[in-house]
């Protein structure tokens, strides 16, 4: 097998407070999740080399995903275009069992793309293991539709979907 040409990636996950960012990551990073409320203040940054990638024949490429989860944002500031600078991508997140917490995914996604026109995106419809409304991923699959892209059911107590996530994201590097 050919050698695989590691690269860095910053990604970032993007959402209002409590919607699970920060379990998302600990799941995929350390498999691991934990049932007490941490609030992340400003940035928190793990990463994470993910399995080769064969982008063409004779191509592998390994991502090394540098993971910045970001405070919940209750609206679009300058500190949150800070964060997303230099992002290639980004995992929208919303909470299944609240649904006030997908409207704003839309707009954060629109200000992403105006700073990362080729960024990658994966939204994502987290706690799926608790009973939820299907409003929320009507929403979800709407905000998909409109941006072409993906949207994921997760859990990041179960761990269901978590690394298909990222790794779906990977794939638009």
């Amino acid at each position: 097998m050919t050698t695989p040409l590691v690269l860095n990636k910053k990604v970032c996950l993007i959402g209002r407070f409590g919607v699970g960012k920060t379990s998302l990551v600990e799941r995929f990073v350390h498999n691991r999740f934990g049932e007490e409320y941490l609030t992340t203040v400003g940035v928190r940054v793990s990463q994470k080399l993910l399995p080769p990638l064969e982008k063409a024949p004779g191509q592998v490429v390994q991502y090394r995903l540098l993971i910045w989860d970001i405070a919940g944002v209750e609206k679009f500031d300058r500190m949150t275009a800070t964060y997303l600078k230099g992002a290639a991508g980004v995992l929208a997140v919303a909470d299944l069992t609240r649904p006030t917490t997908a409207d704003i995914l839309e707009l954060l996604l629109r200000e992403f793309r105006e700073r990362n026109a080729d960024g990658g995106i994966v939204l994502l419809g987290n706690k799926n293991d608790l009973t939820y409304s299907e409003s929320v991923t009507e929403i979800l699959h709407a905000i998909g539709k409109q941006f072409q892209v993906p949207v994921l059911l997760t859990s990041a107590k179960t761990g269901n979907n978590v690394e298909q996530a990222f790794l779906k994201l990977a794939e638009q590097l």
